[in-house]
């Protein structure tokens, strides 16, 4: 549909939100740019929220908030860690305006639907270009520098996060044919936190060390502890 959706990690109890604010306002933002405004539509979206979550349970799920003109919708799931043994599956498929998290994805749902999201993803090729995961954004490792895909895709929360925490990424083409010169690959998002790719088994790639896995899952972390609670 004609929407956009944020989805959060709800933690802990009481529930703690990672990066609450931050979801919420480039939620809001991206349905100004996509049309869907209303008088009160904030204070709406946080009344539902509130009526949803409990103060008593504990938490560890993800938390989707959707909207579209006529509908504001939640859902919630448990949250599945990533094992190290994790593979990327590759699929000649790129987002549809890839800038908003918007909710034109039933293909790549499809190609969810039969992965066991604990030890793989789906990794999205367009060109001959690797962009993005199903669920994630990507970073590459290379000769101790970090680089993301130059477009096509979409920066997440957790993305704008690690930039700021690491200075410089290299935006760049990253080509698959390329992939054998990078020595880690990782998955960064509000559903897998920070997961190392041990492989990508259609192009024999496998990964060379766990070196900045480390460096980041220590970032990730840090913002873990530093989290409030959430105010009902």
């Amino acid at each position: 549909d004609h929407g956009i959706f944020t989805t959060m990690w709800a933690f802990g109890r009481p529930v703690k939100i990672l990066f609450f604010e931050n979801h919420i306002k480039n939620l809001i933002n991206s349905l100004k740019i996509y049309g869907i405004t209303k008088k009160n539509l904030k204070k709406d979206i946080l009344k539902i929220i509130n009526k949803n979550l409990s103060k008593n349970k504990r938490y560890n799920h993800l938390f989707r908030v959707a909207l579209n003109k006529k509908i504001i919708s939640i859902s919630m799931r448990k949250r599945v860690s990533p094992k190290l043994d994790f593979n990327l599956q590759l699929v000649n498929l790129r987002r549809k305006n890839p800038k908003f998290k918007n909710l034109k994805y039933k293909k790549i749902l499809y190609y969810l639907s039969k992965i066991d999201n604990s030890n793989s993803d789906i990794a999205l090729v367009s060109n001959k270009k690797i962009l993005e995961t199903g669920t994630s954004n990507l970073l590459f490792i290379k000769n101790q520098k970090v680089f993301a895909p130059k477009k096509y895709y979409y920066e997440g929360i957790t993305f704008k996060f690690f930039k700021n925490k690491i200075k410089k990424i290299i935006k760049k083409d990253i080509y698959l044919d390329d992939l054998k010169e990078y020595d880690e690959i990782i998955l960064i998002g509000s559903g897998k936190g920070v997961a190392s790719v041990k492989t990508i088994k259609e192009i024999n790639w496998s990964r060379k060390s766990l070196d900045y896995y480390k460096i980041f899952s220590k970032y990730y972390l840090s913002a873990i502890k530093k989290c409030g609670l959430y105010k009902f």
